[in-house]
């Protein structure tokens, strides 16, 4: 009898566990109505429309897009062959690529020097106080929404034309940018070192020191090897604008419809930044491993 009493307790309470998880199942699933689906609709219907607006205030056109593509195509006609005249400045254009090369390295090498203590003061789990986290916040973004375009026009007329004032439109330009980075790495760092050097006796700096440092040094290497990759397409741009470098010529080039020899200074670059690429990848792996 206390068998099959029991077998019965057993059999109400299971069907009276799928009674309770049928009704949970009915109130727990999320009715997509017409609702959700009018919202998204309207979202939709909302880009589309800011679209067209945007493609009219621009005045772009079918016929304008596809002039431009032919006249792309007769650009790309002429540029190549390189004429004879390229290869005979081969080196010159090489010594302004390294100057390029240069500027790209020493720029972000500055720019990750004044970054790193920036990037300490901007971060959550470092810096408590709200106001100085706040305004170290603030300040970065405010000197990061300047492009470094601008910031290479702003210290030619400071310094004057040149590498020089490549060097420092890159290490401005790129501060603020890495900062940010430098501090959200640090703010996923484990926290369990820090409370273990903490819960020993050790100093607040001591945790920083031998608790987020380690953690955070990698990833800080990897960020700098791709930066000194972008950076060095962004100092051909800046040198343009007479910030020294390959884009010196490149605009010159340019200016002049050498595209045979503008041609030449691109592809350049582009074996070079392959080049950087390829160096970097590795270094990451070496720094940080293939995860």
């Amino acid at each position: 009898m206390s068998v099959q009493s029991n077998a019965a307790r057993a059999e109400a309470t299971g069907a009276a566990v799928v009674a309770m998880l049928r009704e949970n199942a009915r109130t727990d699933i999320p009715y997509y109505g017409w609702r959700s689906h009018g919202s998204g609709l309207l979202a939709i219907a909302a880009l589309v429309g800011i679209y067209i607006a945007g493609v009219a205030v621009l005045g772009i056109t079918p016929g304008r897009f596809f002039v431009g593509l032919f006249r792309l195509g007769d650009i790309i006609g002429l540029m190549w062959p390189p004429s004879p005249e390229t290869w005979g400045k081969f080196w010159i254009y090489m010594d302004a690529l390294g100057q390029t090369l240069a500027i790209a390295f020493l720029g972000t090498i500055v720019a990750a020097v004044f970054a790193a203590p920036l990037g300490f003061l901007a971060a959550r789990n470092i810096v408590a106080n709200r106001i100085v986290h706040f305004g170290a916040r603030r300040a970065l973004d405010t000197v990061r929404s300047v492009d470094t375009l601008i910031w290479a026009l702003i210290w030619i007329n400071v310094v004057g034309l040149g590498p020089f004032a490549g060097l420092l439109a890159i290490a401005t330009s790129d501060v603020c940018a890495l900062a940010k980075l430098f501090s959200e790495a640090i703010e996923t760092a484990d926290r369990r070192p820090v409370e273990g050097i903490m819960a020993s006796g050790g100093s607040r700096a001591a945790a920083v020191r031998f608790g987020i440092v380690p953690q955070v040094l990698p990833v800080f290497a990897s960020q700098i090897l791709y930066y000194i990759e972008s950076n060095t397409r962004s100092a051909t741009i800046i040198g343009i604008v007479g910030a020294g470098g390959i884009g010196v010529y490149l605009s010159e080039q340019i200016r002049v419809l050498e595209w045979s020899q503008a041609a030449f200074i691109i592809l350049m670059v582009l074996v070079t930044v392959a080049i950087i690429d390829a160096i970097s990848r590795v270094l990451r792996k070496a720094i940080i491993g293939r995860a």
